[in-house]
């Protein structure tokens, strides 16, 4: 079994934000939020650029399979996270709520659900147009969940401005993308492994910042041993909860075999990309990132060796 390399590169930043916390701190002089800043407009600009406009086509076709899919990414993950609010007694219970909210509320990932759906020999345009418009969705739908909660604690919370920066720094670089790429498409597709590389580097840019700024407020400090296995624990029940949730949903509705692996595949998946980047923007420069990113750096690992075993063994059928 291959350990993920971008997972073992999380690790590393974090254990050097935890040496060199004052690195990320705004006071160190490095622009770390400029750099970020237009890290997060490049990316989404190159994610335009690959969006294929006839991949878009047929994948709007299976209208059933999309409902079911964004339903669940948008309001049964939430749902479910949100039935556990009223057990919620301590102040950093709450906190840790709101990391799953967080996780929750966030689209599904565009790579990997692309790439384990195909593995799989799964319906691979509709997994395209899922991955490609679950992120365009998460642009308005993250924010609503995340403020429906978010504007009842000490963090800075205006929806107007997050809304701002949100159509800047992503919405905006994806339309001019989207515009650019029967000029450029070709070669975005072409290099793509780079540009992913160079997604990475960017996301563990955010994270670096995010906990150095959570680990010089000793923020973590409320966190033993025993929540962090509860958090893992927690994460691995949302995941399977929502796998055979998906599963059945399918079959009711006479899902082809191709359609079935789609819709658990895209449905179960939630994305680090934009979990790293929503929060930059959502949290802003709140002590508490840290935390609230790290369910979904579980659930990322997570959920990609659970699919990954799950892709390979059905790609294996006649």
């Amino acid at each position: 079994m291959k350990i993920d390399k971008f997972v073992l590169a999380i690790i590393g930043v974090i254990i050097l934000a935890w040496f060199f916390p004052g690195i990320g701190s705004p006071e160190s002089g490095i622009p770390l939020d400029l750099i970020a800043s237009i890290g997060i407009s490049l990316i989404f600009f190159f994610y335009g650029l690959k969006l294929s406009p006839r991949d878009i086509k047929m994948g709007l076709k299976n209208w059933k399979l999309h409902i079911v899919v964004q339903t669940t990414t948008f309001l049964v993950f939430p749902l479910i996270v949100l039935a556990f609010y009223p057990f919620i007694k301590t102040e950093n219970g709450q906190t840790i709520w709101l990391a799953f909210l967080f996780l929750a509320a966030l689209p599904s990932t565009v790579s990997s659900s692309v790439v384990m759906v195909s593995i799989a020999k799964g319906n691979i345009p509709a997994a395209i147009f899922n991955a490609s418009i679950s992120g365009l969705i998460g642009i308005v739908l993250t924010p609503l969940w995340m403020g429906l909660f978010l504007t009842q604690t000490t963090i800075d919370f205006n929806l107007g401005e997050i809304y701002f920066k949100l159509l800047t720094e992503i919405l905006l670089p994806v339309i001019i993308g989207v515009f650019l790429q029967r000029f450029w498409g070709d070669y975005a597709r072409k290099y793509s492994r780079y540009l992913t590389l160079f997604d990475k580097s960017v996301i563990l840019l955010i994270i670096f910042k995010s906990f150095s700024h959570s680990f010089e407020n000793k923020v973590f400090s409320a966190v033993d041993a025993i929540d962090l296995a509860l958090i893992v624990t927690a994460v691995i029940i949302l995941f399977y909860a929502i796998y055979f949730l998906t599963l059945k949903v399918s079959q009711l509705l006479g899902f082809a075999i191709e359609d079935q692996i789609t819709t658990q595949f895209c449905g179960t998946k939630k994305s680090l990309v934009h979990g790293t980047v929503f929060a930059k923007i959502l949290f802003q420069q709140s002590a508490t990132t840290g935390i609230m990113l790290l369910p979904i750096m579980i659930f990322h690992p997570i959920q990609i060796l659970i699919i990954s075993f799950v892709a390979t063994k059905l790609g294996k059928r006649k």
